[in-house]
């Protein structure tokens, strides 16, 4: 992903933003005389920055497809000169207002510039950053996600089943072959909910298989949300922690809820399972519930920043997953 397309993002512009008037408001203080004198000064130069600041913004955003061609020189210079024309722009917003009777237009200029540069260095700064975190939280990943455990007790199952049930231990090899094969391969693209949905019932045909009644699953899934984007290999994860820690440890088994909704540009995906009896509930769970809940975590901020959250914790007699993403539109 190039860097520049991260200026599109809400949370990058909230970021700008802030700066901005950081970096405004730390420079009115080595020129005002008094508190009240700051103030004025920091809304003044507030009404040109500000401006400025978004149309680098809108600029930087309408254009990240052609600047992703060019090389990071040419990126930077592209960066700076948007810069200076958007710090000329809030001097003209300044003096067409009357907050300054003369503008400072080559001051704004190179202030522009420096702010454009710095801004497209920081970026690639932070997808370079992005890079190693994503390849850890993706080893963490695999490393949970493929328990030997799991591996022997669906091997186990399929050859007890070889005999009788020929076609179902066919369809629950193939079964474990697509979710080593999709486990084994390299960090690609994000992938659509359908996808992952149809990942996640691979997984839980071969738990049905394992666990018989004791494992009921209800789907209740939204077309209108198949669309939106995930981080490849997210839900599963999530899905198998819920068989782990809700349904293995009880005796009677339980149910495995598992929702998507679409809200306006906002998708929904619930993973809801019942809780074990009392007795097992009082236990700490192992180490692994957190460790998943944190790459999961970790996984989306890094594609959907400040646009997804995911929520997690007892809700009555179930444990709950919620996770919020927007819908990404074409």
């Amino acid at each position: 992903m190039a860097p520049q397309s991260d200026f599109c993002r809400p949370g990058m512009v909230l970021r700008v933003v802030l700066a901005v008037e950081l970096l405004v408001a730390t420079a009115v203080l080595f020129v005002a005389e008094s508190p009240h004198d700051a103030l004025l000064r920091l809304a003044t130069a507030t009404g040109g920055a500000l401006p400025a600041a978004l149309l680098w913004l809108i600029a930087a955003c309408a254009l990240r497809r052609r600047l992703a061609g060019w090389r990071p020189v040419h990126q930077q210079a592209g960066a700076a000169a948007a810069g200076a024309v958007a710090g000329l722009y809030g001097c003209a917003v300044l003096q067409g207002t009357g907050a300054m009777a003369q503008a400072p237009w080559l001051a704004g200029a190179l202030a522009g510039a420096v702010f454009g540069a710095a801004a497209m260095a920081i970026m690639a700064l932070r997808t370079a950053a992005q890079m190693p975190a994503a390849t850890t939280a993706r080893l963490a990943e695999l490393q949970q996600r493929i328990r030997p455990h799991f591996l022997f007790n669906t091997l186990n199952s399929a050859i007890a089943l070889v005999r009788s049930e020929p076609a179902r231990a066919e369809a629950m090899l193939e079964d474990l072959a697509e979710l080593f094969r999709q486990a084994l391969a390299e960090p690609g693209e994000p992938t659509s909910l359908a996808e992952e949905i149809d990942l996640a019932r691979r997984y839980l045909d071969i738990e049905e298989a394992r666990f018989g009644e004791r494992l009921r699953v209800r789907w209740q899934l939204d077309p209108a949300a198949d669309g939106a984007r995930l981080p490849p290999l997210l839900l599963q994860p999530l899905v198998e922690n819920a068989v782990r820690h809700g349904i293995e440890p009880s005796p009677a088994g339980g149910e495995l809820r598992i929702r998507t909704e679409r809200r306006g540009a906002v998708v929904v995906i619930e993973i809801v399972n019942t809780l074990p009896p009392l007795r097992w509930a009082e236990a700490p769970l192992p180490r692994g519930h957190g460790i998943a809940l944190d790459n999961v975590r970790s996984r989306l901020r890094l594609l959907h920043d400040v646009q997804a959250s995911l929520r997690a914790g007892p809700d009555h007699d179930v444990w709950r997953v919620r996770i919020d993403i927007p819908l990404d539109r074409p």
